[in-house]
């Protein structure tokens, strides 16, 4: 293990290129099917529904998940969230028997058909996700981040789309949904809470990049590029689950992975030993592990394998409301 000879503080330099695929989760056929005849994709009022709108960009592919079968493949060409979206179409609201709840649809996501295709995801080709699945013995997730390997896959399955979609957009009042750092600022949908999940989806943006990827690939002393690897989210694991998972693009004999662990506040002994607890899970395949937080116990020593890492937000005023494109612009890293 090599010691950093500089902290890392904020990060501007280029993300790597790359291709996200996601795999998107629909409650019932008929929401499945409003999607597909729509070309579009709706989330909820939610934290939830939030996080996933937020999370997945214009330019990113995504797949429709129901039934373990994984239905057609899109790009996604813009993001809107709307207002007054309570009486908006296609998709009725949902309530929740167990909670009462009734959750709406203002995040809205317009896609473009590129192929047909309606597989199980018993495929081989589908194992990155399969697994995820497996492990959190179901769905309970709104998506699911697919690896380079998956998409590749699934874009020489079915056949390309030659069809037309019905129109589904609105001359309606929309919003910039935006994150709030105080409880009682909270607003939703258009104000939301500042979560773990929201910082996870910042932060696995923040760590495509070639500056964070080249310290920790001197650190790890490991002999790659960052054009090597590529950062996914959440992945499961049998004794639980890491928040961010960076791992080889293509492997080659053997992989090799990065787990990353993300915390909201300050880390504690027990986060360092979960997080070597899943690098053990990966034997000789895991590089290391990243624990992320906002502070570090004092007078610690940070055991091996284990690279600590700081994060704030520049000039951050809790009175004040933010942009998901605001935090992530003025989100900074410094390794400890």
């Amino acid at each position: 293990m090599k010691e950093i000879s500089q902290n890392l503080y904020n990060l501007k330099d280029n993300a790597l290129k790359t291709t996200n695929y996601f795999l998107v989760s629909v409650s019932n056929r008929q929401n499945l099917e409003l999607c597909m005849k729509y070309g579009s994709a709706g989330f909820t009022d939610s934290i939830n529904g939030l996080w996933t709108f937020l999370d997945i960009s214009v330019g990113d592919y995504i797949s429709f998940l129901y039934g373990a079968r994984v239905k057609n493949l899109y790009r996604v060409v813009k993001k809107v969230a709307y207002k007054n979206y309570k009486s908006l179409p296609p998709w009725p609201p949902v309530t929740f028997k167990m909670s009462g709840n009734t959750y709406y649809f203002p995040f809205r996501l317009y896609l473009k058909p590129e192929r047909i295709l309606d597989e199980p995801m018993i495929r081989a080709e589908f194992a990155y996700v399969a697994e995820n699945l497996l492990l959190r013995g179901g769905y309970r997730k709104t998506h699911f981040q697919a690896d380079s390997i998956t998409f590749h896959n699934v874009s020489n399955m079915g056949e390309r789309f030659e069809g037309s979609l019905e129109d589904i957009e609105f001359n309606q009042d929309t919003f910039i949904p935006k994150i709030v750092f105080k409880r009682e600022l909270q607003r939703v949908p258009e104000f939301f809470y500042f979560r773990e999940l929201i910082l996870q989806s910042l932060l696995r943006k923040k760590l495509g990049t070639y500056g964070f990827l080249n310290h920790v690939i001197e650190y790890f002393d490991m002999e790659n590029t960052p054009e090597d690897f590529e950062v996914l989210g959440e992945k499961a694991l049998p004794e639980g689950y890491v928040d961010i998972f960076i791992k080889l693009r293509h492997p080659i004999a053997a992989n090799k992975y990065i787990l990353v662990e993300v915390k909201t506040n300050k880390a504690q002994r027990r986060d360092f030993e979960q997080l070597q607890g899943y690098i053990s899970e990966f034997g000789r395949e895991a590089a290391g592990g990243i624990l992320i937080a906002r502070d570090f116990p004092k007078r610690f020593s940070f055991p091996e394998r284990i690279l600590p890492v700081r994060y704030h937000f520049k000039s951050l005023n809790k009175e004040r409301a933010y942009t998901y494109e605001n935090l992530l612009q003025n989100l900074s890293l410094e390794i400890m």
